[in-house]
């Protein structure tokens, strides 16, 4: 059974670690002094923005920034990058990891009424290109819980997939097995199948 680690905020990541028993692997929350060496692969999870400054701008509407899980995420990227293992990231993870490869983020997306509700998730479609299409098909529809958006594309990452209104929803890099998602496959139906094909990277 893989063994999966999860970098996530002071919660517990119940969800992600269901998630990943139902596909068969076993998930365990970072915590100081694990060795990444001794895992199958490393999942970023969903949280706070990122501070702006790593990619070179002042805050303009970013909120719930942790300096703290911004060191200690891109550090995990950085060590997992190294030995070669797959990386996740969701949600904030996502958008991590294209700030960790020299990309940026909009702040506050013009159109976060159609991507951020009141009390829950909202759900949109997106379309589909490169490794979610054997998946999903062409046109899925996803929940969606924020208010920024990848804007550059950090280096080697190629967008895969995108809402009507252009926010890019997935990305994969060209030659890494790293891969991001705006959504949450852990809070999806349909989403059990995604993480079961990412533990076969």
């Amino acid at each position: 059974m893989k063994k999966i680690l999860l970098s996530a905020g002071e919660n517990e990541p119940v969800r992600y670690l269901a998630a990943l028993q139902a596909a068969g692997a076993q998930g365990f929350k970072w915590r100081e002094g694990m060795s990444p060496s001794g895992f199958d692969g490393l999942i970023l999870c969903g949280g706070g923005d990122p501070e702006p400054a790593l990619f070179g701008e002042e805050n303009n509407g970013s909120y719930g920034i942790s300096e703290e899980r911004d060191a200690q995420d891109l550090w995990l990227i950085h060590q997992f990058l190294r030995i070669q293992k797959p990386i996740l990231g969701i949600c904030r993870g996502h958008q991590l990891l294209n700030v960790a490869f020299g990309g940026s983020l909009i702040q506050h997306l013009p159109t976060v009424n159609e991507h951020m509700g009141l009390g829950g998730d909202l759900w949109h479609d997106i379309h589909i290109h490169g490794f979610l299409r054997p998946l999903y098909g062409r046109k899925m529809t996803v929940n969606s819980c924020h208010h920024q958006g990848l804007a550059r594309m950090g280096r080697g990452l190629s967008p895969i997939a995108h809402t009507p209104d252009g926010v890019v929803e997935a990305i994969a890099h060209e030659r890494l097995p790293v891969y991001g998602l705006q959504f949450h496959p852990e809070r999806m139906e349909k989403g059990n199948r995604l993480f079961e094909w990412w533990l076969q990277q």
